[in-house]
């Protein structure tokens, strides 16, 4: 089996939104639209803080499909055009989906976008990858976990681009992988996101 996921350092999270413009430059995601964004905890607004001044903190937190092993999303599709793959990811067939928003409502984490409109790209012409497919007006979209990428042995773009190094990409169900040796060896350090959800994302959250 493989599950292919993304441990996330949240100490090394510096809120440049660098993954997510190489998210949306990769996949040719239309404007207005994210697969992956960056928000700020317990803020409502980006780039906010935590606290009274003298004593504020802030964490950035990247958010994107949580790839769930037991996703709630899957369960809602009435087309099956939300699938779970064999390499663990959860994807869109965008051939069947009919737009009926079904996961973007079962979803807990907010972690998709729907085509309202025919989509809209700055130049008018399609930016992104040419092996990752278009989608049209009445889709819905999230994070793939790149994957025309990662089919090509390839990492994720906002893997790759992350100047902080604060993303590891990986197998989760390869024992000698660095995501999966990062995962047991952090222990009480490794967050999951809406834990009481019982989803159980496969992307993880961990400090120092």
């Amino acid at each position: 089996m493989t599950k292919l996921a993304i441990g996330i350092n949240l100490d090394r999270c510096i809120g440049c939104h660098t993954c997510a413009n190489a998210c949306k430059m990769q996949n040719n995601v239309p404007d207005g639209m994210l697969w992956n964004r960056v928000i700020t905890e317990g803020c409502d607004a980006i780039d906010g803080a935590v606290g009274e001044y003298p004593n504020l903190t802030r964490t950035y937190v990247p958010l994107a499909c949580q790839h769930c092993e037991n996703p709630a999303c899957l369960k809602v599709c009435p087309t099956g055009a939300t699938y779970k793959d064999e390499q663990g990811r959860v994807e869109i067939d965008y051939d069947r989906c009919i737009g009926c928003r079904m996961c973007m409502a079962a979803c807990p984490f907010n972690a998709r976008v729907f085509n309202w409109e025919d989509p809209q790209r700055d130049g008018d012409f399609n930016w992104g990858d040419a092996r990752v497919p278009v989608r049209t007006r009445g889709v819905m979209e999230k994070c793939t976990l790149c994957k025309e990428r990662t089919d090509a042995g390839e990492e994720p773009m906002c893997v790759v681009c992350c100047p902080t190094h604060a993303r590891v990409f990986g197998d989760l169900d390869d024992p000698n992988s660095e995501l999966a040796q990062l995962r047991a060896t952090k222990g009480k350090n490794v967050h999951i996101l809406l834990e009481e959800k019982g989803t159980k994302p496969q992307v993880f959250y961990f400090d120092e």
